[in-house]
């Protein structure tokens, strides 16, 4: 397959075509050319305005696969990943059976040979994310493991944290936690404040989130190895990461796309595709987080795709399960935040995941396997003609939003929106 890209600008920090407007000539999968005015007289990408860059990675999605594919499976799944413009997935391994054992990881394996869009497994920390006993992680890493965590559950046992870090030093690996005290968070819905107050729902405070930071970066400092802080929603504890990584703690974090968007004001009407765990906060905490995204302490973004069926969320607010369809609005989302900078921003889902996960780098270069996304300030309407997702539990549904994402290219492949 042979296909060119036309008159496109190139956001690659670490490419010598950085900000330049280029064709790129794609065959069998590399980049056979990288030049002005290509002539080629087989298949034309063009669009005004358009951008290419290498591939997105998203280090946090739930695909549900395998045990709840009537929500979202591989397929569906990946197609919303090539329409997010992502090349690569990392799933939490809260699937049914957990992603524990090497046949677990091997079902995404096996995917992986012919899709465009690469799946990689987070894997298991304790026995099914139940916090009490560790998982064979050396037979897992070997198989094809990428990082390590309980995924939707926090590692509430400090013995199992502690041991968890010292045991993935023998590899290098990292360990990925979601900082929530779940005795602090029981039966809340939103987070806890002058509208969980107003709303007449059980607040989840920022307490919860903090105090298993603090407990988290106290074991670091004392066992050593790699910890990853997923889905940081707080400004206090955005402030102490911040103070970890200036004491030289090998902490990193990220946050969820749509916390740089939405704060607990906006659930005044009970939506509950906005019901979230960890919850939406206030503007304040809103603020931080775009601020840590700015100035570093933040490293990676991440769409927290957990997508469910209408019988999950078109119930009372109460009742309804956390999570949202996230990941194909995602570079919306980025855009309206952020605005068309997106050189800005775009290593926090480029660069810095690959770095974490120690996964090598694509390169957007003559001779070097094609890994791209491609995409404009377009505006598109995320509705039933375009929506990819089994699941329409996305609090953008039906409405307009800008920032466009083409098509990806990958593993040989060309997919286009």
């Amino acid at each position: 397959m042979e296909f060119l890209i036309r008159s496109a600008q190139i956001i690659d920090k670490l490419s010598p075509f950085h900000q330049s407007q280029k064709d790129i000539l794609i065959s069998n999968g590399i980049i056979k050319q990288i030049d002005d005015n290509i002539s080629f007289d087989g298949e034309v990408i063009s669009a005004k305005g358009l951008k290419v860059s290498i591939g997105w990675v998203d280090m946090r999605a739930h695909y549900q696969d395998p045990g709840n594919e009537h929500k979202e499976d591989l397929d569906s799944g990946s197609a919303v990943a090539a329409a997010g413009g992502f090349t690569d997935v990392v799933l939490v391994p809260n699937t049914q059976p957990v992603t524990s054992s090497k046949n677990a990881i091997s079902y995404f394996s096996k995917w992986n040979k012919t899709s465009s869009v690469q799946l990689h497994p987070m894997a298991a920390v304790t026995l099914e994310c139940e916090g009490k006993e560790l998982t064979e992680m050396i037979d897992l890493f070997t198989a094809g493991a990428v990082c390590f965590g309980d995924g939707l559950k926090p590692i509430w046992h400090t013995d199992i944290m502690l041991k968890g870090l010292q045991y993935l030093q023998k590899f290098n690996g990292l360990l990925i936690n979601k900082a929530e005290d779940q005795m602090l968070t029981a039966f809340g819905h939103m987070n806890e404040g002058h509208s969980s107050t107003l709303l007449g729902l059980k607040g989840m405070p920022v307490l919860a989130e903090t105090v298993m930071i603090d407990r988290d970066l106290k074991l670091l400092e004392y066992a050593g190895g790699r910890l990853h802080f997923s889905l940081v929603s707080s400004r206090e504890g955005i402030e102490l990461i911040r103070a970890a990584k200036s004491r030289g703690l090998n902490v990193t974090c990220d946050v969820g796309v749509n916390y740089l968007q939405f704060t607990d004001q906006d659930l005044s009407d009970y939506d509950t595709n906005l019901k979230v765990n960890p919850p939406y906060r206030t503007e304040n905490d809103r603020s931080a987080l775009i601020e840590a995204v700015k100035d570093g302490t933040v490293d990676c973004i991440v769409s927290d795709h957990i997508p469910h069926d209408e019988e999950s969320k078109k119930l009372e607010f109460d009742l309804a399960d956390f999570g949202s369809s996230n990941q194909q609005p995602f570079f919306s989302v980025l855009s309206e935040v952020f605005g068309s900078r997106t050189e800005d921003y775009i290593e926090l889902f480029t660069t810095k995941p690959r770095e974490l996960l120690n996964m090598q780098v694509p390169k957007i270069e003559e001779g070097q396997n094609a890994c791209l996304t491609l995409f404009t300030d377009d505006a598109w309407t995320l509705d039933s003609q375009t929506n990819k997702s089994k699941s329409v539990a996305s609090p953008f549904y039906g409405k307009q939003l800008k920032g466009k994402v083409l098509g990806i290219v990958n593993n040989g492949q060309l997919i286009l929106n």
